[in-house]
């Protein structure tokens, strides 16, 4: 894996584990922000209703990562924990693991819920596709036509995946380029003149 790409999932997965007459239905999702996420959780807790605990991790983001863990009422560090440490061994980001507890009347212990919520987030992730995934930018140049030539040769050499353009009184063209050629790039486009502003944003 390069160092300009990261492991996610490509599509929803589920699992399951059973222990002492309590289910852990696991429920892994591809993830890109915390709205995301929101809209996800009250979902499950919706088609959950009945289930004592709806336990989660999360990791967003690739050079500065974000996380969060839940235990909703389990003992600290029993359930969100152990998702979590799920996400790490498998170096994913973007990602969500929920997973919910259907109580079978016998306590499991400290110990016995760790492994119960490991192996719950455990099986999803082995159920879904893991995939790389490019870390792209965006960048957004608006420029003066006379210049337009040399922007988009500069475009084609590189093999930039372009995104929206127009080519009018007020030129814009938007393109997608890989996080290992970001610095080149902007050196690049910085030397032309008739670039009216260059705006970089995280794909």
């Amino acid at each position: 894996m390069s160092i300009d790409t990261y492991q996610t999932i490509a599509k929803p997965s589920i699992g399951l584990f059973k222990e002492k007459g309590s289910k852990f239905l696991s429920f892994a999702y591809p993830v890109k922000s915390e709205e995301e996420i929101k809209g996800i959780l009250l979902n499950i807790r919706k088609e959950h209703f009945s289930a004592r605990h709806c336990c989660y991790a999360w990791s967003i983001g690739i050079q500065n990562q974000r996380f969060r863990i839940n235990d909703d009422g389990e003992p600290s560090g029993t359930a969100g924990r152990p998702i979590y440490g799920q996400i790490q061994s498998n170096k994913l980001t973007n990602v969500l693991i929920v997973v919910v507890r259907y109580f079978g009347g016998t306590l499991l212990g400290v110990s016995g819920l760790i492994q119960a919520y490991k192996k719950a987030a455990m099986d999803a992730i082995s159920n879904s596709e893991v995939i790389n995934q490019t870390i792209e930018y965006l960048f957004q140049i608006h420029f003066d036509y006379g210049v337009m030539n040399e922007l988009m040769h500069i475009i084609k050499e590189e093999q930039l995946e372009i995104v929206k353009s127009q080519f009018d009184l007020q030129c814009f063209i938007s393109f997608k380029v890989r996080s290992a050629k970001r610095k080149d790039m902007e050196a690049q486009f910085g030397k032309l003149s008739g670039i009216n502003s260059m705006e970089i944003i995280q794909d």
